[in-house]
């Protein structure tokens, strides 16, 4: 009986039992499925910054337009509405190529409105484009 096991130890194992393998791959594809989701919608952003400055502009070349809670939209402090905006700023922008405007929403203006304005902006041709925001106190 000796001489059978230590004939048998001595023969090489002829195939590999790839199970446990498999398994540790199929949890692993799990696990990450899993997170995979919540890393992702719980990213918290950093916004970048900037060291170089944009050119200044001429404070005279800067028109405001300003939209209130109410949806009014006042383009240099006199009421208009959009349609009368966009032909506004296409005749600005022909008249004055270098022409910025400043956007000033509400601060619970709905989005909607506010690309509304911003679509004006393109179908006139402006690209020098700001949003008026205030700083947060601390």
């Amino acid at each position: 009986m000796r001489r059978y096991s230590q004939r048998q130890s001595l023969s090489t194992l002829s195939e590999i039992n790839v199970t446990p393998l498999l398994d540790l791959a199929f949890v692993l594809l799990i696990i990450f499925m899993i997170t995979t989701p919540l890393l992702e919608s719980s990213m918290n952003l950093v916004i970048p910054s900037s060291g170089t400055k944009n050119p200044p502009i001429n404070t005279s070349q800067v028109q405001t337009v300003s939209i209130d809670r109410s949806n009014t939209i006042r383009f240099n402090n006199q009421v208009v509405d959009l349609e009368t905006v966009t032909a506004q700023l296409a005749e600005l922008k022909r008249t004055n190529p270098d022409v910025a405007i400043v956007i000033r929403p509400d601060r619970d203006l709905p989005v909607q409105k506010l690309i509304g304005v911003m679509d004006a902006l393109q179908r006139a041709g402006i690209t020098k484009v700001g949003i008026a925001t205030r700083a947060e106190s601390k």
